[in-house]
């Protein structure tokens, strides 16, 4: 059966010329929700991106030229864009196409650009941030001042806000539920891609005078972002896809190993929208009703990323607050040589220290030791988890608010549906089954080469003859283990139960 088509029953005026495209997490042109319906109700639409000031000032600066491997990322992204959006105009016939960049605060940018191209109206893809959202209500409110229009849609997840709520018409707060419901609602109009090329004989020509800023001119430097194995833009979004699809039938076994190329690697790709999430979902659903299992646990994957924006959305005070209220009265540790032992990788406990390395260097950290690392942060350490949110925000490639904030609720017992508080992860049972070679400790952890296999894992525990036959240095080469996690554990236990059985219920 064929999908029906995406449409739009609202129309422009009829003396209506020409619309805005504000792209933000939305960094392609096909299959884009906002893009489509510009496209398809004015005979001239712009496109825009808007390199936020408010956004980049706040990035850590350690000199006059800045360095985020994010901020290359988008970069990067953003020169793609420009040439698809121009061949896709030459592809149309028309002589339009191309982006047109600005860089400063996102509100003035947007509402200046609005008046000098003279639109009816701006269109964007949907945000679920708080503070995005709070933008877009400051823009669309000065926008209406001066008669313009703002309208916004779903793109970034399958079903957002209020399309999947229990039978009380209440939103979830338990997964397994959610994605019951969240299944049942995802028929095949939710997976169509929005014909873009359908309409891009509508593209606009770029004002004259357009040029696209360099990364020098937007104050950053070159990271080492292209020595790592992440393709930026659209064409590296589909590379990565093509490479993950004979690898999905494995996904739900391989996906737990570090050490293994398991996983997708499309995170930053979803994060940045340079692929669109109903192509991922489209050709998931497509296997795992042929019996794919892996395809059935890769679209497991999907529907989480969902329902952490829809709680984001519904609950927005878990940016700063524990899901569960009575937990923010827990009593966290200050602890500073701890927090700084954890963020600086010298815990001495190796899986641990490898994760935090390979965050560290690449901006990537596979998601079983998101977990890991931050189980041991809040229930080895004892330290809030929102220190731990708050370092991941700085250091991710593909960083987003509402999955790290609703992983580290997760793993510190405060969040929804979370990990229960009694449940601990063990540093060195979680490295013996996940890497159990010990090839992604030695990856990152090179001073370990040369430590058998046996105590890989808690190089602690080796006898004197052993660590002298290897030439390893407890407390010079590799740090000592920072807490004992046996002990730390019934501390935790601890601090929990002092919460009564009623106030945690």
């Amino acid at each position: 059966m064929t999908a029906p088509a995406h449409t739009d029953t609202q129309q422009p005026p009829a003396s209506a010329t020409s619309a805005l495209v504000w792209l933000r997490r939305d960094l392609r042109c096909g299959d884009h929700a906002a893009l489509y319906h510009a496209l398809r109700r004015y005979p001239r639409v712009y496109c825009a991106f808007v390199f936020d000031t408010d956004i980049l000032d706040a990035l850590p600066n350690h000199g006059n030229q800045r360095q985020d491997r994010r901020v290359e990322f988008i970069h990067a992204s953003v020169l793609e864009l420009h040439d698809g959006l121009q061949r896709l105009a030459a592809q149309s016939g028309a002589p339009g196409g191309g982006l047109i960049v600005r860089h400063g605060p996102a509100l003035p940018c947007i509402v200046q650009l609005a008046q000098e191209l003279g639109v009816q109206e701006v269109l964007v893809n949907r945000d679920y941030e708080p503070q995005a959202i709070a933008r877009d209500q400051h823009v669309a409110q000065a926008l209406h001042a001066l008669g313009i229009a703002f309208s916004d849609y779903k793109d970034q997840v399958l079903l957002d806000r209020d399309e999947v709520l229990t039978q009380q018409g209440r939103p979830y707060s338990v997964f397994t539920p959610y994605k019951r419901a969240w299944l049942q609602s995802l028929d095949d109009f939710q997976l169509t891609p929005y014909p873009v090329d359908r309409y891009a004989q509508h593209l606009a020509p770029l004002p004259a005078g357009e040029r696209l800023p360099t990364l020098s001119e937007l104050g950053f430097g070159p990271t080492n972002l292209h020595e790592l194995p992440l393709p930026t833009g659209m064409s590296g979004a589909q590379r990565l896809l093509q490479d993950f699809v004979p690898r999905m039938a494995a996904y739900q076994e391989a996906r737990d190993y570090p050490g293994r190329k398991g996983v997708s690697y499309l995170s930053v790709h979803l994060r940045f929208g340079t692929v669109s999430i109903r192509q991922l979902a489209r050709l998931a659903a497509k296997q795992a009703v042929q019996g794919c299992q892996g395809a059935q646990t890769w679209l497991s994957e999907l529907a989480w990323r969902d329902f952490y924006f829809m709680i984001l959305w519904h609950h927005p005070q878990v940016v700063t607050q524990s899901f569960k209220p009575e937990y923010d009265r827990l009593q966290w540790e200050e602890a500073p040589a701890l927090w700084q032992a954890w963020r600086e990788a010298r815990t001495g406990y190796p899986l641990v220290d490898a994760a935090m390395r390979q965050l560290l260097q690449t901006g990537y950290m596979h998601n079983r030791l998101r977990m890991v690392v931050a189980s041991f942060l809040t229930k080895d350490l004892g330290i809030d988890w929102r220190r731990g949110e708050r370092f991941f925000a700085q250091h991710l490639n593909d960083y987003d608010l509402a999955a790290n904030n609703g992983g580290w609720q997760w793993a510190a017992s405060t969040g929804c549906d979370a990990q229960p508080y009694f449940r601990i992860f063990n540093p060195i049972m979680q490295s013996q089954r996940f890497d159990p070679d010990g090839g992604f400790i030695r990856r990152y952890l090179p001073e370990l080469a040369r430590v058998p296999d046996a105590h890989i894992h808690f190089p602690a525990a080796m006898k004197p003859a052993a660590l002298a036959a290897c030439g390893l240095r407890l407390g010079v080469d590799y740090p000592l283990p920072v807490v004992d996690h046996a002990r730390a554990r019934q501390r935790t236990l601890m601090r929990f139960s002092i919460l009564s059985e009623s106030e945690i219920s």
